[in-house]
């Protein structure tokens, strides 16, 4: 509970509203900003700064369900700072590590307010939607050339949308996509044109990235996603349901996607980058060949190389979130990270089924961390802010079970 909500009397019920209000708008803008990362610090980086602050000066706190992910983030940053001491020019450095502490910052944030209100998990996945779609329409529009200088939400001739990179962009859009199946499949039915046509440009924008990573990621939560609904509901017909729309669903996002690869362009960029391993994957000081390297020279730096540093050894950085934990934070981050992430697995699982009413929110939180876990094998997700998003959601789920089961057991005395 909040210092917001611990104040009892008539005078200060206007104020309370108000910065309840001021604190929801502040979310869902710097939620939608998310969407647009194309420099840093990035806009959204600035209003959940002052959202942090208004929180925490009100007393937002943390309790049991939430304490352990700070302990283990406090632990995983504390690593990144002692890296720092390997470095020669530490200016590129602090900055790296004031991000990344920031970043963490945000995912105990989002625990704590998920724990105090479950409702605003509603909130963040409208505005997160909100923002896919939006990005995902200039990722289109600048891959087709629709309007002069809209090249600059393409990069290597992929759909990029308002983001630095393909590659971050196609991940981005997956949990929005989740979020609107969810809806179809479960929502009412005068919603479904307005989702359909949002899923079918956020598929499109997935697509049009020609990110390997986010293909395999969207694939697998969708599948997930649809897999986990038909365990959970236990009526057969509307568990057919489920069934025919997702296969119907399907079967539009393939027709979409065979429309697409009818543009020459599409389709050769298409035909190159489902090749299993690309150029820059094998060979001399390829991608894979920097893993085994980055891995060997590792196990010789207890603190790490400090942030930024793989690049100016080899040609170009990990592409490997476990290897970046090991260069960038040593091994007291690394072993801190893998802990917070088998914690928050494990812990999301357990309660993955529980008919509560942030179910819908956590199954799509979780699925999308599962699939960030596998893709982090190839690429590197350590600033990614949709990620500790996806980190304070499972985390304050896990707090609102944990509240709901004590008030359950003092309910039998």
């Amino acid at each position: 509970m909040t210092t917001l909500d611990a104040m009892g009397g008539g005078t200060f019920r206007p104020q309370i509203a108000t910065l309840r209000l001021l604190g929801s708008v502040l979310l869902a803008l710097g939620v939608f900003l998310t969407g647009f990362v194309i420099r840093e610090p990035a806009p959204t980086d600035a209003v959940i700064g002052i959202l942090l602050g208004l929180w925490f000066i009100l007393g937002l706190k943390l309790t049991r369900g939430t304490g352990p992910l700070a302990m283990l983030l406090i632990a995983v940053e504390t690593g990144c700072l002692l890296s720092l001491t390997q470095m020669t020019d530490v200016a590129g450095g602090f900055v790296y590590f004031g991000v990344s502490a920031f970043l963490a910052l945000t995912a105990i944030f989002y625990a704590a307010i998920f724990e105090d209100r479950y409702e605003r998990m509603e909130l963040m996945f409208k505005a997160w939607t909100a923002a896919a779609v939006i990005t995902s329409m200039l990722g289109i529009l600048g891959y087709f050339h629709a309007f002069p200088g809209s090249e600059i939400f393409t990069r290597y001739d992929r759909a990029m949308g308002a983001f630095k990179d393909p590659n971050v962009f196609g991940p981005y859009l997956v949990a929005p996509a989740l979020y609107l199946i969810h809806g179809i499949l479960t929502g009412k039915t005068y919603h479904l044109p307005i989702r359909i046509v949002s899923l079918l440009i956020i598929t499109l924008g997935v697509f049009l990235a020609f990110s390997r990573a986010a293909w395999g990621l969207y694939v697998f939560a969708v599948a997930m996603l649809v897999f986990i609904m038909l365990l959970k509901e236990r009526t057969s017909a509307f568990r057919l349901k489920i069934l025919l729309l997702a296969l119907a669903g399907v079967a539009l996002m393939v027709a979409a996607v065979v429309i697409a690869l009818q543009f020459q362009k599409v389709a050769d960029l298409f035909s190159t980058r489902t090749e299993l391993v690309q150029s820059y994957d094998g060979g001399h000081l390829g991608r894979f060949e920097r893993h085994r390297l980055g891995f060997m020279m590792s196990m010789e730096k207890p603190l790490g190389i400090g942030p930024l540093v793989f690049s100016t050894i080899f040609p170009e950085d990990e592409h490997n979130i476990w290897l970046k934990m090991l260069t960038s934070y040593g091994w007291l981050g690394f072993v801190s990270y893998i802990t917070l992430i088998a914690w928050t697995v494990v812990t999301g699982f357990r309660i993955l089924l529980r008919n509560r009413p942030w179910q819908p929110y956590l199954m799509i939180a979780w699925i999308v961390l599962v699939g960030h876990v596998g893709i982090g094998n190839v690429i590197d997700t350590d600033h990614w802010r949709h990620f500790y998003m996806v980190l304070g959601i499972i985390w304050g789920c896990r707090a609102l079970e944990m509240n709901y089961q004590r008030q359950k057991a003092l309910a039998k005395y």
